[in-house]
């Protein structure tokens, strides 16, 4: 794991995870706000959030990135605070919070222009098509105030036969036109299939996938993983909290949790430092909506602090033991056995949304985009042979029909 310029006690790692309490949740432009920041700033160590090479391309990023799925037009104090810890790799999209998420980016670089060379920026395009990527591309730049965006991903792709020549000339095109720096993909599903496939291409920069403790031990993974980086492209991990708190109905949850606090820091901030252990890993991003996530994420990122040999035994320990409580994003085993009569893959990511994060209205908002027909289709397809096939055997149907209830 990368070390730099911060000391400071564990005692005091633990204790910023809480330093903003609950005025980090009020009103950005607010007295309590305002102090909210002051007192973070205090119990934050001197110094930034260290960096790391993206790739080959000859660009170092901080390895925290903020995700840029919050209102962020309200939040501008919070990116002022990112900026002054470090965390200067941006992520957005188009699309994440109906276009407000890149204005808001637009009205911090109107603000503070010169600190748009600071900011490793991140968009990405919903759109396949070339017209499509311009639209979107030329719509990214005018919310966000900016000539360029550093890397520029399609987003939430599938199957590598979305990218094809058309997207290879429109990549190359829109880099000669000073238009972007570097291009690539992001992911939710078969992961491991999409870095191999795309390792063998030769206009992918980065990635941006789910990767947690769950998930970074595998074969598969590892093997993904490995011909990215011969291949140069540079890494960024999402979804590093592996679907949630570690729970405390086991005696190895109970020994992750007490032996984590102990140490100084959180399950939270733990599963974060184990996905650093890799250092190839170039940045995880993480939706950090208000101080206390932001301080405590960052406080992770700083703190030079390895997780043990036992401490990486019972992570790997605990997903063995919860695998049916996670899904693993392979989709391409489920969905083929419901014949693609659900996306099993996207409803389950919709639940880890409601449940585990509490970001309920997002989850509605998203089960409510899926096609009527699909949704009112979850209560009769039969799921047998999916949930004999599931390699985390979760109990698919109970789920889908949970789905069906909650985010109705």
């Amino acid at each position: 794991m990368a070390t730099d310029q911060s000391k400071f006690t564990r005692r005091n790692f633990l204790k910023t995870a809480c330093a903003t309490g609950v005025g980090a949740m009020l009103a950005p432009a607010g007295k309590q706000a305002r102090a909210a920041i002051e007192a973070a700033r205090n119990e934050m160590p001197s110094g930034v959030v260290p960096t790391r090479p993206f790739g080959k391309s000859g660009v170092h990023v901080s390895i925290l990135s903020l995700g840029g799925m919050f209102d962020i037009p309200n939040n501008q104090l919070l990116m002022k605070q990112a900026v002054r810890w470090g965390v200067t790799y941006w992520d957005t999209a188009d699309c994440y919070e109906g276009g407000d998420s890149e204005k808001g980016i637009g009205k911090y670089f109107k603000k503070y222009p010169q600190e748009r060379e600071k900011i490793f920026l991140v968009s990405k395009s919903d759109a396949r098509d070339p017209k499509g990527m311009t639209r979107l591309l030329d719509r990214s730049l005018d919310r966000m105030n900016t000539s360029y965006i550093d890397l520029y991903f399609i987003h939430g792709v599938r199957k590598i036969k979305e990218l094809n020549e058309q997207t290879r000339q429109w990549a190359a095109q829109a880099k000669a036109d000073g238009k972007i720096r570097l291009f690539g993909f992001s992911t939710h599903r078969n992961m491991e299939q999409l870095l191999l496939d795309a390792a063998k291409l030769d206009y992918i920069d980065g990635i941006m996938m789910t990767y947690n403790y769950r998930l970074m031990h595998t074969d598969d993974m590892q093997a993904a993983v490995a011909a990215c980086v011969k291949a140069g492209i540079g890494l960024t991990a999402m979804k590093t909290q592996g679907g949630g708190s570690v729970k405390t109905s086991s005696e190895t949850e109970l020994e992750l949790a007490g032996r984590f606090l102990r140490k100084g820091y959180t399950d939270k901030q733990a599963k974060l430092k184990a996905v650093w252990e890799n250092p190839h890993i170039a940045s995880i991003c993480s939706q950090m909506p208000n101080l206390t996530i932001l301080s405590a994420n960052t406080a992770a990122a700083m703190n030079q602090t390895r997780l043990s040999q036992r401490d990486m035994e019972l992570l790997q320990a605990y997903a063995g033991e919860t695998t049916c409580d996670y899904c693993a994003g392979c989709a391409h085993i489920c969905e083929a056995a419901v014949h693609k009569r659900v996306p099993v893959a996207d409803i389950m990511r919709y639940l880890m949304y409601h449940r585990s994060y509490g970001e309920h209205e997002r989850a509605r908002a998203l089960f409510r985009e899926l096609p009527l027909e699909t949704r009112q289709r979850l209560l009769t397809v039969d799921y047998t042979v999916a949930e004999q096939r599931c390699p985390q055997k979760m109990a698919i149907g109970k789920i889908m029909h949970k789905a069906a209830r909650d985010l109705a």
